[in-house]
């Protein structure tokens, strides 16, 4: 039991600390506005730990990788703005976890088809909620940033997806891939 909690200690942080090195390496995050927002691989890393540890994981994974996403340059208007941009944007990743049970029985069972629909369903709902902090902070906060003429909500609409939409898809394609391929090292032991 020792040895699974340290385990959880060690990985957590480590997993959180690539996630943001892997949208800081320019070769490997694709900026798609300088105000923010890029297409890269780094919610890979909190959905593995999502899946791997559930719940408290991933949600810890997340929220630890929104406070080094403020200490390493996050733009903050106010500190309701930066809570939900950051804070709230990326702990709420780790709701994945809901799915790790699912992902790890079906990974286990040799079930292809349904480790990638639980594995889609939870990067869904993590990326989603994402989408929704990101969303609602662009209506609340940058209003003055939506070209004339232009619903604020169109705005966020529009920013926002730009980069979620295909970073949801890049990271559910990216996560099953490594978790089918590579079971015995991703599936947590019991």
């Amino acid at each position: 039991m020792r040895s699974k909690r340290t385990l959880f200690l060690v990985e957590v942080p480590i997993f959180t600390a690539l996630a943001l090195l892997l949208d800081t390496i320019p070769f490997l995050s694709f900026k798609i506005w300088a105000q923010g927002g890029s297409v890269s691989f780094a919610m890979i890393p909190i959905f593995i730990v999502a899946f791997r540890w559930g719940l408290k994981g991933g949600l810890l994974s997340g929220f630890l990788w929104g406070v080094l996403q403020i200490l390493f340059g996050g733009y903050i208007l106010t500190p309701l703005q930066g809570f939900l941009d950051y804070i709230v944007a990326f702990t709420v990743l780790g709701l994945a976890g809901a799915f790790a049970k699912p992902v790890q029985n079906a990974i286990n069972h040799d079930n292809g088809k349904s480790s990638f629909v639980y594995i889609a369903l939870g990067v869904f709902i993590g990326s989603g909620l994402r989408f929704l902090a990101h969303f609602t902070g662009g209506i609340a906060f940058f209003a003055e940033a939506a070209p004339d003429g232009q619903p604020v909500w169109l705005y966020s609409l529009l920013y926002n997806g730009s980069y979620m939409l295909p970073s949801f898809i890049l990271s559910a394609v990216l996560v099953f891939l490594l978790f089918y391929k590579q079971p015995r090292t991703l599936i947590q032991t019991t």
